[in-house]
């Protein structure tokens, strides 16, 4: 098959989709974060306040909830996928596409408490399978499916740290073996690595600002020893029940919203807008660190983690916690980005105790909370590695150690899911 003339045009077509594709999700970020900073930044300054006051979110997260509801309720596709159910799921087409990016252009900048990329992997999947219709090949079910996994990996690495990241996702998640997992990594290598040159190649010639998840500053350097692991496998284990159980609460909304699902939409979105007022009520800062997807917050707290105190990391992680579980079950988005800020918070709280250092909380917080939310252990550890960049390899051991110990947890605490909800994955897993 690798040979055959049809895969050989099937790669070059993946290579040639990395391109648009990384351009839609280029702008896509970037008008996200445009108007993200208009709403918590800019318009707050204009109001004469210098950070947002308390209250902000009450009013932008009844307006999500608003906005929402119609698309949600009317518009084909429903605006995507739930978040409670992870990643996977059917690629999105392109008849569901407009409502997934209309609902996540609404409502993420407005502080729903979910992450890009969901929205952005369904970018990806809905253009490749509308490329692979205007060339006349979509009865071919099975170049289309390869096409649109290519597609949603390509979308996915522009915020994840590249293909490599991506492909780990891709191979751990869709669970192909052998030839099988060539077959359908190849395109997706290709069409990752050449999206990301593309993304990179347009933020530095426009300089607007995309929002990968990236932690430019780190604490300083530190070997993980005894202390850190006698301390930080029962961190990893606590991760791991807080973040399942939010995908529990998760769950429950779900249920909850199956009915009279417009009203109860705008209900759970002004519930996470009371949760982040609450957060800020409680520490006197500013709401947007419990709002929105966490990238910023998660940058700030790897930077100068002394800046937290204990009160206000226990009160990001249960305010953020419990407006991220209403979130899952009933508004758009993805839920990876909101749970490594969790997860790290967590962590961070819990680097005060004897022999347990800032740096190992760090890495094994990012790991131990991605397991969890994704199921994915080795990407999970992957993904923690890129992030800690030069400090990746002391902190390796630990890293893989927490994904793993966060894995099985979630798997014993876990209750038995409903059957709709798919296997944690990519889009490919569909």
């Amino acid at each position: 098959m690798l040979l055959s003339p049809g895969y050989r045009r099937l790669l070059l077509l993946c290579v040639l989709l990395g391109v648009p594709i990384a351009l839609a999700c280029f702008f896509f970020v970037g008008l996200q974060h445009q108007l993200q900073h208009w709403v918590w930044t800019s318009l707050p300054e204009a109001a004469g306040y210098d950070t947002p006051p308390w209250w902000w979110p009450l009013p932008a997260l009844v307006l999500a909830g608003l906005v929402l509801a119609p698309i949600v309720t009317r518009m084909p596709g429903a605006g995507g996928h739930l978040p409670v159910n992870g990643l996977g799921g059917p690629p999105v087409g392109p008849k569901a596409l407009p409502g997934a990016v209309l609902a996540a252009l609404a409502t993420l900048p407005l502080g729903v408490v979910l992450g890009p990329e969901a929205p952005l992997m369904a970018v990806g999947s809905g253009l490749a399978l509308l490329a692979v219709r205007r060339a006349g090949a979509g009865g071919d079910r099975r170049a289309g499916a390869i096409l649109a996994t290519a597609g949603s990996t390509a979308a996915i690495s522009t915020i994840l740290g590249g293909p490599v990241a991506a492909a780990v996702l891709l191979i751990e998640g869709a669970g192909l073996a052998g030839a099988q997992m060539v077959v359908l990594l190849l395109p997706c290598l290709l069409a990752s690595a050449t999206g990301s040159l593309v993304f990179t190649g347009f933020g530095q010639w426009t300089g607007l600002k995309i929002g990968a998840l990236a932690l430019p500053d780190l604490p300083p350097a530190a070997n993980p020893d005894a202390g850190d692991f006698l301390w930080g496998v029962p961190t990893a284990a606590l991760i791991a029940v807080l973040i399942t159980l939010a995908r529990e609460l998760g769950h429950r909304t779900v249920s909850w919203t199956r009915r009279h699902t417009a009203v109860r939409t705008v209900a759970c979105a002004t519930a996470v807008g009371v949760c982040v007022a609450a957060y800020a009520l409680i520490t006197g800062r500013s709401p947007a660190e419990a709002a929105l997807s966490g990238q910023a917050a998660l940058a700030q707290l790897a930077a100068d983690p002394h800046a937290w105190p204990l009160g206000a990391l226990i009160a990001l992680v249960a305010c953020k916690g419990l407006a991220w579980g209403i979130a899952l079950g009933s508004l758009r988005g993805g839920p990876i980005f909101p749970s490594v800020l969790l997860g790290t918070a967590t962590a961070m709280a819990c680097s005060g105790l004897p022999g347990f250092g800032v740096t190992p909380a760090l890495a094994l917080g990012v790991a131990a909370a991605a397991a969890a939310v994704t199921g994915l252990p080795l990407s999970s550890a992957v993904l923690a590695v890129l992030l800690t960049g030069g400090d990746a390899y002391d902190q390796m051991p630990l890293i893989v150690t927490a994904s793993v110990v966060s894995f099985i947890v979630s798997q014993l605490v876990r209750r038995t899911e409903p059957e709709t909800a798919p296997r944690p994955a990519t889009g490919a897993a569909a």
